[in-house]
Parts: structure tokens; C-alpha cells; sequence
């Protein structure tokens, strides 16, 4: 109870700036109580639900941060399963708030399909997932195959494409959804299920063995994923946007889920003072509190907790951070100053 109360009079502290009006995308969730999140049918480390039928995973838990951001509640949520032909129209027609699913960044999408991408929150390649028992070691090796992928996506066009330029003959096998493809790749009805590599090597972690399968080292494309939000609305646009580079920034502060309040009780750093509220303005400068970027924090924890929880080292998956470490240690992720 002490601590509840020291960290109200923090938040108070300061003479709170003039909190913008809510646009029309934060009025609408604040007017349902809930935010309408566009996720994948079931994608293993991304968005698929537990033995609970608790809805997990990168995706899963960005939708958390928003609705604890906006709402105060991680649980304020509509979870909206989309495929991927119908995910872009359910944003662009406000079935979703945002759209959370494995979706890559790419110039068409954001100049014609009436959306635009927030900040990346996964860097990813395509790549080949083949049987071990194939002696396959090397992209090259597939000429003549059969290859499973799923329709809609940017792994059509980059197959095509990289066929075309290294000579190499394949057969398609082309499904709605990644279940589907999935389910005919373990069936034998292809040779090579191809897809974003993160997602093969959560599929491969999911084979009752998964030493039976060998994820190639080749990667044909470069695959920035990033949430998506409508055109039109530039306040929800920099709330999403910088709930992603928060994360981030927790991350590089040393905030963790399991230390903010403390941090925000005792830190003097001004950056950790900033981004969880003590100081600054940060959360009235796009309609809602101070405690904004704090409560999504406490809600998943920062950007490192959530990659380890779902992809890295405390997962199944255990794909190293590579690309998607910290700028610090090598990688892309870094944040704008929160400032």
C-alpha cells in the first residue's frame, strides 16, 4: 500500500501539461473499453493460445502493451483472428484498431493499401524448412522441389524471385494459412515448407521431434515486421509507434517488468524518470497519461523479456537475438530519444 502511494504522489508530482483530445481511433476504444486487436489463426512463438486457451506469443503480447497503455488493462482486449488475404481490409475497414501478425513492411503495402507501419518490432529473412533426413544443406539444393508456402504473403514474390535468379525449378503448393501449410509439410505433400525464418524455427521447436528437421541457413529476403495502424489518425499512429520504441528503451534503461516500480520510485536517471512518468510529459502529448509506457511494462515487461519469453533463451524456440538485439550489443533495435 506504501509503495502504491509513493508511486501516485511521483505520478502527481509535477504539474501535469494540457492532455491532448482524443483522435477518433483512441475515442472509439475508450468508448468500447476495449482494443480490437488483429493477430494470426495460431502461430506458434507469435500469436497462438496455450493449454488455457490464453492467447500467447511476440504478437500476442504487443496487443497486452497497447490495451494496458490506452486502457490500464492488458486484458482489455477483442482478439480478432485474421488470415492472410483478410487481414489488411479488417484494418483498413476499423475491424481492428491495430493489426499485430507477423506482417511485413513493405513499400506497396504502405503506399496503396491505406495503412501505415509503425516501428519495426522483428527483423526476419526468409527461409527453407526441410527434412534431415533429405541430406539437404543448402538452399540450391531444392531445384526440382516441391515448396509449401502460404498465400497473400511476401514470401510468393520473394520465392519467384530468387528461383528466377538462381536458375532453380520448384513446384508450389499454396495454402490460406500457415496451419494448412504446416499440416501438408508434416504430411510429406511438399519437400520444403518456406516462410519467415523465425516462424519456421517456432514450427520446428513444435514437432514432437524436432532434430528430424533441419532449418536452412540461407535467407532469400530481408522481412522487417512491424504493427500496422489506418491512415488518418496520426496520434494512434505515434501511440502504437512509440509503445514499440518504449519497450525498447525499457530494455536499454535496465526496466523490467518486475522492477518498474521500483525504478520509478528510486531511479535518478532522467531518462528512466521520463519514460515511466515521474517527469515529463511523454503521455499527455498523445491523449493519456503519465502512466502510459509504465503500465505496459509492468504488463509484459520490456522489449527483451517479451523476444526471451517467446523466441530466445526462455523459450523452445531459442533462436538468438541476432538482428533484433540492442543497438549496444550490435543489433537493429533502438529507440528514438523519448524525450
Amino acid at each position: 500500500m506504501l509503495r502504491a502511494l509513493t508511486i501516485m504522489v511521483l505520478l502527481a508530482g509535477t504539474a501535469l501539461a494540457q492532455t491532448a483530445p482524443p483522435g477518433p481511433t483512441l475515442g472509439a476504444v475508450r468508448a468500447r473499453g476495449a482494443l480490437s486487436c488483429g493477430i494470426s489463426t495460431g502461430d506458434p512463438a507469435w500469436s497462438q493460445p496455450d493449454s488455457r486457451g490464453v492467447w500467447q506469443g511476440m504478437d500476442a503480447d504487443l496487443c497486452r502493451a497497447v490495451a494496458a497503455a490506452v486502457l490500464g488493462s492488458p486484458d482489455r482486449l477483442v482478439w480478432q483472428h485474421l488470415t492472410g488475404q483478410n487481414r489488411f481490409p479488417a484494418l483498413v475497414t476499423g475491424q481492428v484498431e491495430m493489426l499485430a501478425r507477423t506482417t511485413t513492411w513493405t513499400f506497396l503495402r504502405d503506399a496503396q493499401l491505406g495503412l501505415n507501419f509503425t516501428a519495426p518490432n522483428f527483423f526476419d529473412g526468409q527461409g527453407f524448412l526441410v527434412k534431415a533426413e533429405a541430406g539437404i544443406t543448402a538452399a540450391k539444393q531444392l531445384d526440382g522441389a516441391t515448396i509449401c508456402f502460404v498465400s497473400a504473403s511476401t514470401h510468393e514474390l520473394n520465392l519467384a524471385d530468387w528461383t528466377r535468379t538462381q536458375g532453380i525449378r520448384f513446384t508450389p503448393v499454396i495454402f490460406a494459412d500457415k496451419d494448412e501449410a504446416r499440416r501438408a509439410y508434416e504430411a510429406n505433400r511438399c519437400d520444403s515448407y518456406t516462410g519467415d525464418a523465425s516462424q519456421l524455427a517456432a514450427i520446428r521447436a513444435a514437432f514432437p521431434d524436432p532434430k528430424a528437421h533441419v532449418l536452412l541457413p540461407d535467407r532469400i529476403s530481408k522481412e522487417p515486421y512491424a504493427p500496422a495502424v489506418k491512415q488518418g489518425d496520426d496520434q494512434w499512429f505515434d501511440i502504437v509507434r512509440y509503445i514499440v520504441f518504449g519497450l525498447v528503451e525499457a530494455e536499454e534503461l535496465g526496466i523490467t517488468r518486475a522492477n518498474a516500480d521500483r525504478m520509478l520510485a528510486e531511479s535518478q536517471s532522467p531518462a528512466v524518470q521520463r519514460l515511466l512518468g515521474r517527469t515529463g510529459d511523454l503521455g499527455p502529448a498523445v491523449g493519456l497519461d503519465r502512466a502510459w509506457l509504465l503500465n505496459a511494462i509492468k504488463a509484459v515487461g520490456n522489449y527483451g523479456e517479451v523476444y526471451d519469453r517467446h523466441l530466445g533463451k526462455d523459450s523452445a524456440v531459442q533462436l538468438p537475438r541476432g538482428l533484433n538485439d540492442l543497438w549496444t550489443r550490435g543489433g537493429l533495435m533502438i529507440a528514438p530519444p523519448m524525450r
